[in-house]
């Protein structure tokens, strides 16, 4: 069995009996993506598989397993829709990848540098295939959730990717943005792990939002780290949205910020040349945006933790307490 100590994982088991039940979880999710992924066809078998036999931190179906211990852990339908929310999740870092030409994945060479975008692309497709076969075995309102929540994934990507309409808050916009492309899909999964294991309505629903919440707030803890941190902490080439000249929150906050420095503002008003990025990292960490960033990204871990407080007293509601206070660490 694989230790969730083995795994960087913002969860912190401290019940030795529901660390070893989300962990045994895990190991059939694990097995579970060899063994969909297996086609008649070898090539698309290795494109296929090729993101998750690279590791990662499985998080979604994590937090599924975990809010399935406000209920029954062991009915049906909990395994299957974390396996589902994982698939979902490794199609879209296909397509993530190949708009963000990205060179690596986790540490990994990126599929489309290791094959191209259009094998990449159909990777991803194929995964979204399989988990759509799946998740149909679950019945039709799991495939109204999971087709909501597709929805929302895909009108977050379009939002960042077109940008901000003239005169909106571009800070609440990208909020927005993180709870549609990032939010979602982790929310549903703690939704679905809840569901599953048929928990009261109100645990499922303050569960999914919690999920929602902490998801933004991963997201803003990586654009933190992306800027602040000496290495690749985050698996992806540091300074690479500053090179494709995607804003993310602490350069929002640069960007308006009166006590930007010129030379800073300058730099961040479009991508970054690579040879510029190293002068461009040391301001943004000297500057007053990352403090604010930081102070987001507080509030959303504060928000959080008092869903997870309302939640019935139990090791699993301690869990989902310690990501927020991880969020805090990992940034301080």
């Amino acid at each position: 069995m694989v230790s969730l100590a083995q795994r960087t994982t913002p969860l912190e088991f401290v019940d030795p009996q529901l660390e070893a039940s989300v962990s045994e979880g895990l190991v059939v999710v694990e097995r579970r993506l060899h063994e969909v992924v297996e086609s008649g066809d070898q090539f698309l078998t290795e494109a296929a598989s090729h993101l998750f036999k690279a590791g990662g931190k499985r998080f979604r179906p994590m937090l599924g397993l975990t809010a399935a211990h406000f209920g029954d852990p062991t009915a049906d339908g909990v395994i299957q829709s974390a396996l589902v929310m994982e698939l979902t999740h490794l199609a879209t870092l296909y397509h993530d990848d190949v708009m963000d030409e990205a060179s690596k994945r986790r540490g990994a060479p990126s599929a489309n540098s290791r094959w191209s975008n259009s094998i990449a692309i159909l990777a991803g497709d194929y995964l979204f295939a399989v988990a759509s076969e799946l998740v149909a075995e679950l019945g039709s309102d799991t495939v109204r959730t999971q087709a909501r929540t597709f929805s929302r994934l895909v009108q977050g990507q379009i939002a960042e990717t077109v940008g901000p309409p003239t005169d909106t808050d571009p800070i609440k916009w990208y909020l927005h943005v993180l709870a549609e492309k990032t939010g979602s899909l982790i929310a549903t999964a703690a939704q679905l792990g809840a569901q599953f294991a048929k928990a009261p309505d109100e645990v499922v629903d303050a569960v999914a939002e919690f999920g929602e919440i902490i998801g933004v707030a991963f997201q803003l803890s990586d654009d933190l780290l992306d800027i602040a941190s000496d290495g690749d902490t985050s698996g992806k080439v540091q300074g690479l949205d500053l090179m494709e000249g995607i804003p993310t929150l602490p350069v929002l906050y640069a960007r308006i910020g009166e006590d930007t420095p010129e030379r800073l503002r300058e730099l961040i008003s479009g991508p970054v040349a690579e040879e510029d990025l190293a002068e461009t990292l040391t301001l943004l960490r000297a500057s007053s945006a990352m403090d604010r960033a930081r102070e987001t990204l507080n509030d959303y871990g504060t928000r959080a933790k008092e869903i997870a407080a309302g939640l019935p007293a139990c090791p699993a509601r301690d869990a989902l307490a310690g990501i927020c206070d991880y969020m805090v660490a990992r940034n301080s």
